[in-house]
């Protein structure tokens, strides 16, 4: 009998360790993944365009292949890559969270480059102009790949904000779900978005009550400038973030300069205020970052049009058919 009562003692006592490390993976994987909010924001405001042009009926299946895809990227490819490189490479965290951070500024510089500079629309891709499943497979295939560069980035970024002194399991198993939880969160919200439209129509014709009517119509009326706000806060979001990153980096490996002058500024600017110093520092801190991510982006430009954008283009380039 005491025999049975000590293996029961060993194994509540099992149960509690991993209740304990289940706790540690959770909480850092909601930690971490709310340091990735400016690509987050960014791939809930980019996914939305990937549906434009196609019927209703055929939306929610592509928002749903997207995520399968950015799922597979993240779980298939990104985690095990992730894993050996935070085991035998750690060093290569920071240059590749710079490099995350060097397409955040140029993404969202671009953005704001184009407001003032237009360049030519390209062919919108809509259905009635070429086979609808090519079409579709192309788009989902295009946002797929675009997925990959921003799941780099959020899983670097998760990555580089889980503890260092936590297992390597307990990594993997934070960063996993960190990367599932986002992925979720994203394309869920992107599936309400790209829907809102047609359930305000619909609540609009046949509601049986006049206040659902109203909630129709206003979900109409309101969607526009909602996806317009989405992708305002989005691109401020990646130039705040990619400036952030740009910053720290600089700062662990060669040049302290640009954090410490931040640094000091958001302490001397929260010294002046009371109850609210914590927000004023990050305040002061996040438009700092911003400064330089769009300055930083605005100088990439010219570089990604005249020397990245021709090499890319140069290995892509299909071979001619035999």
């Amino acid at each position: 009998m005491s025999g049975l009562l000590a293996l029961l003692d060993d194994v509540a006592g099992i149960a509690k360790v991993a209740a304990a490390q289940i706790d540690d993976i959770a909480g850092a994987a909601a930690k971490a993944g709310a340091k990735a909010a400016g690509a987050v924001i960014d791939d809930a405001a980019v996914t939305p365009n990937y549906v434009q042009g196609f019927a209703p009926a055929r939306e929610l299946p592509i928002v749903g292949k997207i995520a399968l895809g950015s799922i597979r990227n993240k779980l298939l490819i990104l985690l095990p890559a992730a894993m050996l490189m935070s085991a035998f490479a750690p060093w290569l965290i920071t240059p590749l969270l710079m490099l995350g951070g060097s397409y955040l500024c140029f993404e969202g510089a671009e953005k704001i480059w184009h407001l003032f500079r237009p360049h030519t629309p390209h062919a919108d891709g809509k259905v009635l102009n070429g086979d609808a499943q090519h079409l579709e497979s192309e788009k989902v295939a295009g946002a797929i790949k675009t997925d990959f560069i921003l799941s780099a980035e959020i899983m670097t970024i998760i990555l580089s904000a889980l503890p260092q002194d936590q297992g390597i399991w307990v990594q993997g198993a934070a960063l996993g779900l960190a990367a599932v939880g986002i992925t979720v969160v994203v394309y869920g919200g992107v599936a309400l978005i790209v829907k809102a439209d047609d359930v305000g129509l619909w609540l609009a014709r046949e509601g049986h009550f006049s206040l659902t009517r109203g909630l129709g119509r206003g979900v109409v009326r309101v969607m526009p400038g909602f996806m317009k706000t989405l992708t305002i806060v989005g691109t401020a979001a990646m130039i705040w973030v990619g400036g952030s990153i740009v910053v720290h980096g600089l700062y662990e490996l060669v040049w302290p300069l640009p954090y410490e002058w931040i640094h000091h500024q958001a302490v001397a600017a929260a010294a002046l205020v009371g109850s609210v110093s914590g927000f004023v520092e990050w305040a002061v801190t996040a438009f700092f970052d911003g400064i330089v991510g769009l300055g930083y982006g605005l100088l990439l430009i010219p570089v990604a049009t005249w020397v990245i954008n021709p090499v890319l283009n140069a290995f892509s380039r299909d071979k001619p058919a035999h």
